[in-house]
């Protein structure tokens, strides 16, 4: 999903959010349902298993459908009357100055047709909802539609966010599938890959997660060592044995770390203890 600023974004659903005499006067730019469905117009609140919609229908048929699949961060919204366009890749959601871009599916739901737009659930969706509604694809306006009762909107904001908030859970968790060095007391760590390097003696060490891959001269392949990490006071620390002694590799931030070798300069600093000794090296991210 591409968010856009609400100055940018207020512009594109102008025409949804004109006076009806204004959009009157550009029949061609608004979309509203035939007068045999404007009878009764109103929002409902559907919830299952397959998560909560919060829906605008005139004469029994949907206008515009705002959709949260359950445990997922993700809202879809489908608005029926709008007519595909290919070269359009975006539908706009708004209600007053508070508007999200999502990306547009032109083949929309094979039940309810139009065109649906897709994203990660906004964090100010109840701002999307705390007034009239309007959606804009290419050209194309549907609204503003009535604000929605406030408690069908509470209900649906709630629903949103707990699903978005299970998706976030279940994406830290490991799969069987994943790496077992990503993995550390049954969650995933989030630990972005480094490599090192020491001189006098020289020494490697590639990093992956919880595991080090220590190279020397000597033994070119390296030997993983599977370490336990912890967040140190400004970088990290990877604490382990090698060959039944202590093996610790702890990194901080330094702009200029040298190597000894050369005149590049690298962004991290090393400290390693192996084998009894301390050594000192640079880093940088993989």
């Amino acid at each position: 999903m591409r968010l856009v600023s609400s100055v940018v974004m207020a512009a594109i659903l102008a025409g949804g959010c004109a006076p009806a005499d204004q959009r009157a006067a550009n029949p061609g730019n608004a979309i509203d349902p035939p007068a045999a469905n404007r009878a009764q117009p109103g929002w409902d609140l559907e919830a299952s298993g397959e998560g909560s919609a919060l829906v605008f229908g005139q004469g029994g048929s949907p206008v515009l459908r705002l959709f949260c699949p359950a445990a997922a961060n993700r809202l879809v919204v489908t608005v029926a009357a709008f007519r595909a366009i290919a070269s359009e890749e975006r539908l706009s959601l708004g209600s007053g100055e508070t508007v999200v871009a999502l990306v547009a599916d032109p083949a929309a739901d094979a039940q309810r047709g139009g065109v649906s737009g897709a994203g990660a659930v906004p964090a100010d969706l109840k701002g999307l909802v705390a007034g009239p509604v309007s959606a804009s694809y290419g050209a194309q306006v549907s609204g503003p539609h009535p604000m929605p009762p406030a408690e069908l909107s509470r209900q649906f904001v709630t629903a949103c966010f707990r699903g978005a908030e299970a998706a976030g859970i279940a994406a830290s968790k490991p799969t069987p599938s994943t790496n077992p060095c990503l993995v550390q007391d049954g969650e995933l760590l989030r630990v972005s890959p480094l490599r090192a390097i020491g001189t006098e003696p020289f020494w490697g060490a590639r990093v992956e997660g919880r595991c080090v891959i220590y190279s020397t001269p000597e033994d070119q392949q390296g030997t993983r060592v599977w370490t336990r990490f912890n967040t140190g006071p400004a970088g990290g620390i990877w604490t382990g044995t090698l060959r039944g002694r202590r093996f610790v590799l702890v990194t901080q931030p330094k702009i200029d770390c040298s190597d000894g070798m050369s005149d590049r300069r690298y962004p991290i600093d090393v400290q390693l203890t192996v084998d009894g000794e301390e050594r000192r090296g640079c880093a940088e991210p993989l």
